[in-house]
């Protein structure tokens, strides 16, 4: 005979029944959402911890407990995964403001070593700055996305047909006869 349990399901709403029960079945949803909906639903028709946990994959009845004391404080939201494991955030607004506004000025040939902006040479002049010495291309990447810009439509770009190149006699701007034919 199962033990008592200290923290028993509260009785499930017509709502949440039927969310559980879309839920379960779900080929679409997280596979962790699906198991714990079909654990919610195990317990509610009367099923005991230990035997909830082994029909919906679980080891033991312990984290079936955790999830019915969060299912009856938290309802549906019990289901979602929850963030853990991050690292805490390292740069805050000041310096997402200095990485955004070093993304949008247009690149110094001399100064920034480029004509146009990539993640490596937007890294590398970062990584200059004070507070920035370990600033890696994916946070750079986050703050812009962060920010709602996407690297093919804001980055600086060359104009087409038209090349600088050194020469011996000094730097020379080439242009392509066929630019406007390569366009089409």
């Amino acid at each position: 005979m199962p033990r008592v349990q200290k923290n028993p399901l509260r009785t499930l709403t017509e709502e949440e029944r039927a969310t559980l029960e879309r839920l379960s079945r779900s080929h679409h949803t997280a596979a962790i959402v699906v198991g714990r909906a079909k654990t919610i639903l195990a317990v509610s028709t009367g099923m005991a911890y230990t035997e909830a946990a082994r029909l919906c994959g679980r080891r033991s009845g312990e984290g079936v407990a955790r999830l019915v004391s969060r299912f009856n404080q938290h309802g549906l939201k019990a289901l979602e995964t929850r963030p853990g494991g991050r690292p805490p955030v390292v740069y805050g607004s000041a310096e997402r403001n200095r990485i955004l506004e070093t993304a949008r000025r247009t690149p110094d040939r001399e100064q920034d070593g480029t004509a146009t902006w990539s993640l490596v040479t937007l890294q590398k002049v970062l990584r200059r700055e004070p507070g920035f010495e370990r600033l890696s291309t994916f946070t750079i990447l986050g703050v812009l996305h962060e920010a709602g810009l996407t690297w093919q439509r804001d980055r600086t770009w060359c104009e087409t047909g038209k090349a600088k190149r050194q020469r011996k006699t000094g730097v020379v701007i080439v242009h392509d006869p066929d630019t406007e034919a390569k366009k089409n």
